[in-house]
């Protein structure tokens, strides 16, 4: 879990830090942090995703533009970002890494969507330290027999 929280510190999304690690046969087979994907604007540049485009602003004054768009932000989250877990199946789909019968130490639990990806791709327990907003993930991962347990990291 220390590595996962190390990797944490890498993510490019300022509104949660999160950091994960695949682990197969006792080694590191690929990591992942969120973040925008590359080529994509960063969380700080278009509001999380959630920037109003100019045809939708026309009839808006800045204000009600802002109150639009941080409601959107505090209900949906983070449009721009792809999770921590995403990002490290991905790095080991793009290596030829198998991830079957692996390991996943998360930071904060996986949503529903990344439980669906870790589903398919095998992994066989998910460590998580802190809870998400939505426990439809777990809850999902555990339908699904894959273990998902919550675990305290003390350094």
């Amino acid at each position: 879990m220390g590595i996962a929280i190390q990797l944490s510190r890498l993510g490019t999304c300022p509104r949660k830090a999160v950091g994960a690690v695949l682990i197969r046969d006792g080694r590191c087979i690929s990591w992942g942090y969120n973040g925008a994907p590359p080529g994509a604007p960063h969380c700080e540049e278009n509001n999380h995703g959630w920037q109003l485009q100019p045809e939708y602003r026309q009839n808006l004054d800045d204000e009600e533009a802002a109150d639009i768009e941080a409601t959107m932000l505090s209900e949906h989250g983070c449009r721009n970002a792809t999770h921590a877990e995403a990002n490290a199946l991905a790095f080991a789909a793009k290596q030829g890494i198998s991830t079957d019968d692996a390991l996943l130490f998360v930071t904060v639990a996986p949503c529903d969507t990344c439980s669906k990806l870790l589903i398919a791709a095998g992994i066989r327990r998910v460590y998580y330290e802190e809870e998400y907003r939505d426990p439809a993930g777990v809850e999902l991962l555990r339908l699904a027999g894959v273990g998902a347990v919550k675990q305290e990291y003390h350094a």
